[in-house]
């Protein structure tokens, strides 16, 4: 089982009458091999949901399943192996001084695992590089390149969820259509379960099985594919938020 179940994820800061809650009750699963959206406009919460999967924030209540165990209660090591991220961000996700290798090194020394150089040289054939980029440094890559070799990184460990906030919104339109087909054709090579953060509805109708539309910390609708694209969207910031999408799209 590699899913995730999601249950009344939530997250207050601040006390008394200045106390804020920020993820408010959060409630969805993910089916094992599946690929879930969460969109939403900006201050939503859907990356704030994404850094609670990752265990980078700590401060919820409420029950979350990885795999089907508890997140807070795995093993660091086994997390590891089990889930993974790519983040938005290629120029900050890279150490800039570090090499190519050294960041799909450091992984497989952690969990020594063997192989180190046949790991590394076919995890960038599979994101669609070479062996000559384990010389490269950041810098000398292209932001393509870079998200590339920042997927390669999240897949080393050969982990069974990946954890995905944007992606591609920081790549050329011509990119992220590239980057986004190898992210389709990665899931199902690998059956893997993808948790897909964006802002843009037509990047999740094409990656997505089902999505979750975010307002103000709250799940406001889920809907699968075909309900996006057949307008059964009942919540009106779900059916202003996608008719916006469509009215832009028209436009574009």
């Amino acid at each position: 089982m590699s899913g995730i179940v999601v249950d009344d994820l939530s997250i207050t800061l601040g006390h008394g009458a200045a106390a804020k809650k920020i993820l408010d009750s959060v409630t969805f699963k993910i089916g094992s091999g599946q690929s879930f959206g969460l969109v939403g406009e900006s201050g939503s919460g859907k990356s704030t949901v994404l850094k609670c999967l990752a265990r980078l924030w700590t401060m919820w209540t409420g029950n979350v399943m990885i795999a089907g165990q508890p997140v807070r209660n795995m093993p660091k090591m086994e997390y590891c192996r089990t889930v993974q991220m790519v983040f938005q961000d290629p120029y900050g996700s890279l150490h800039p001084r570090q090499s190519i290798t050294t960041a799909l090194r450091e992984p497989l020394r952690i969990h020594g695992m063997d192989r180190v150089q046949d790991r590394m040289e076919q995890a960038l054939v599979d994101v669609g590089l070479n062996a000559s980029f384990l010389e490269r440094f950041p810098h000398e890559l292209s932001g393509g390149q870079r998200q590339r070799v920042a997927i390669a990184r999240a897949l080393i460990l050969e982990p069974k969820l990946l954890l995905l906030d944007e992606p591609t919104s920081a790549l050329d339109v011509s990119v992220q259509a590239e980057v986004l087909n190898l992210l389709s054709e990665i899931r199902t090579a690998r059956n893997l379960t993808y948790l897909f953060v964006s802002h843009d509805l037509a990047v999740i109708d094409y990656m997505c099985d089902e999505l979750a539309v975010m307002q103000h910390g709250r799940i406001v609708e889920i809907l699968d594919r075909k309900g996006l694209s057949g307008g059964e969207a009942r919540d009106p910031y779900a059916r202003e938020l996608i008719g916006a999408s469509l009215a832009y799209d028209k436009v574009a």
